[in-house]
């Protein structure tokens, strides 16, 4: 407890707010085929480990990918094309926002009552204004959907128009636009409402893309057929909530360089400075690594205090120094 101004009435500290990203594949592990029990299951092990920041007496946001689902869901429209109306990729994104936050909800509700910790939970769909003329929508990059064989791709590619390509090593992807996020039109509904206590869920699927509609005079919001990299939101959305810590949970326990050689080395704790030279030596893929370290960079460039890189079962150690990628800004 600290005093108040007056000397009065003693106050407590507020809280610092932690911002956490977490890919869809996060909701189906290697093996499963991503049903309902199956996503069930890995929000609750996954909450279980949130549980830890909870525990620090962190303000939590949490924002998650979509990838794996909304690709699921563009297979289901286009199979049934012929029988129901389609819905375009940003109302897609908005159905993945919703159901996703509703797993992690309940299981973040279920974690917090095991423990007896009085917090509440809200999932906000949120809208990220883009640019229409980002030249991300002239080359298709981001891989969403199941990694298929080469051959299935190409079938599905001149069945249904996709864009394809490989996925750093693991197989090939149905490609999409992923435009750079320009704005979070929900940003301060989400801070306040984290600063109130609560655990907010937001920028599902790295938020639903849409464009100012300057063409025909009205300035109304337009949905976008593209999908946006998380990690890039997340950055954004650590920054307008005045987060002290980014955090973004992948696969693997840290940031390496040369990662899968005989020269991969772990990268412990990591400068401004170190982060640049390691982005343009080209270190980390655009499909794989990049995103996030460029997250990161991004966010500690705009003042944040710290980012971590590592995966849901080393986010203790991580948070005690113990294992992870850190990074830290200018000091």
């Amino acid at each position: 407890m600290t005093a108040s101004s007056s000397g009065l009435f003693p106050i407590d500290p507020p809280r610092p707010t932690a911002v956490v990203a977490m890919g869809g594949h996060a909701f189906i592990r290697p093996g499963e085929a991503g049903t309902y029990e199956d996503h069930t299951r890995n929000a609750r092990a996954i909450c279980r480990e949130l549980m830890t920041l909870v525990e620090r007496d962190y303000n939590l946001v949490i924002t998650h990918g979509n990838g794996p689902q909304v690709g699921d869901l563009l297979r289901r429209t286009e199979l049934t094309k012929d029988e129901l109306p389609q819905l375009p990729l940003d109302a897609l994104v908005a159905q993945t926002a919703g159901s996703l936050g509703y797993f992690l909800q309940r299981a973040l509700l279920n974690e917090l009552h095991a423990r007896g910790r009085e917090r509440w939970v809200v999932t906000m769909i949120t809208q990220v204004v883009v640019d229409p003329d980002d030249d991300a929508f002239a080359n298709p990059t981001k891989p969403i959907g199941p990694f298929l064989a080469k051959a299935d791709a190409e079938r599905a590619r001149d069945r249904f128009g996709w864009v394809i390509g490989e996925d750093a090593g693991r197989g090939w992807r149905r490609l999409v636009a992923s435009p750079r996020p320009r704005q979070i039109l929900q940003r301060d509904m989400i801070r306040d409402a984290v600063r109130a206590g609560n655990i907010v869920i937001a920028c599902g699927g790295g938020g639903i893309p849409v464009k100012v509609d300057r063409e025909h005079g009205t300035h109304d919001f337009v949905g976008v057929e593209a999908v946006i990299d998380k990690d890039l939101t997340s950055g954004v959305l650590a920054t307008d909530v005045g987060a002290e810590l980014l955090v973004i949970l992948t696969a693997v326990d840290a940031v390496y360089l040369h990662f899968g050689t005989d020269k991969q080395r772990r990268l412990g704790a990591v400068t401004m400075a170190e982060a640049d030279e390691f982005i343009s030596a080209g270190h980390f893929p655009t499909g794989s690594m990049g995103p996030k370290v460029g997250a990161i960079r991004d966010f500690l460039a705009r003042g944040g205090r710290r980012g971590l890189v590592t995966d849901a079962v080393n986010l203790r150690a991580a948070l005690d120094g113990q294992a992870g990628t850190h990074f830290i800004g200018r000091i």
